[in-house]
């Protein structure tokens, strides 16, 4: 399944609008600008996304990990490799950026703006599709590639598809790259994919 022109950019737009509600809380939290560069959005068959990461990330990377469920359900995940990861938590905390694990502020820190960014963007989707999605409580982890997307499932759904969208973060005049996934059931894509369309037309209607 692939989307059109029109939904691929519908469905960019949409993850805009939720990076942008994103930013505004990040930097609320942090007490300082931060933005989130226009999101590039791709669609991967579900079992081509680690081949899809691997192309961009290597080593261990810190991975945000969200269940969402409801009439739409699946994985939601930000990543960001090792360096990045650290980088990110020396920004957001004001410290020196060390390369040798995570103290459980920092693992809080990072796992509080998976859960902002994940958040965001799910809830454009959740009002997109007028329905109520509840999310997980969020994880980090620290893995390879493969050992993240191993640990993922949707329910006893077949056929997934995984939203992989790259983006930065821009705080203090550096930039962060991450990466968030959002992995779907056949089913709950195609609604999604549905609900895309109709949304884009009361767009064009108004």
């Amino acid at each position: 399944m692939e989307l059109t022109q029109t939904q691929h950019e519908a469905l960019t737009e949409l993850i805009n609008i939720g990076y942008g509600r994103a930013a505004a809380a990040l930097s609320e939290l942090t007490g300082r600008r931060i933005n989130l560069d226009v999101p590039k959005v791709a669609i991967h068959p579900v079992d081509e996304i680690s081949k899809a990461l691997h192309a961009v990330l290597s080593g261990d990377v810190a991975s945000v990990h969200q269940v969402f469920s409801g009439p739409v359900s699946g994985n939601a995940l930000l990543l960001l490799d090792y360096r990045a990861a650290v980088l990110l938590n020396s920004l957001l905390l004001d410290t020196p950026a060390h390369p040798r694990g995570f103290h459980a502020a920092e693992r809080e820190a990072l796992t509080e703006v998976g859960n902002i960014v994940l958040n965001a963007c799910l809830g454009v989707f959740g009002n997109l599709l007028q329905v109520h999605v509840t999310f997980s409580v969020p994880r980090l982890d620290i893995d390879s590639v493969d050992g993240v997307m191993n640990s993922i499932s949707v329910g006893s759904q077949e056929l997934k598809y995984a939203l992989m969208v790259h983006t930065r973060f821009n705080i203090r005049d550096s930039s962060v790259r991450g990466y968030l996934v959002i992995i779907l059931g056949i089913t709950s894509f195609s609604r999604l994919i549905q609900e895309l369309d109709t949304w884009q037309k009361g767009q064009l209607a108004t």
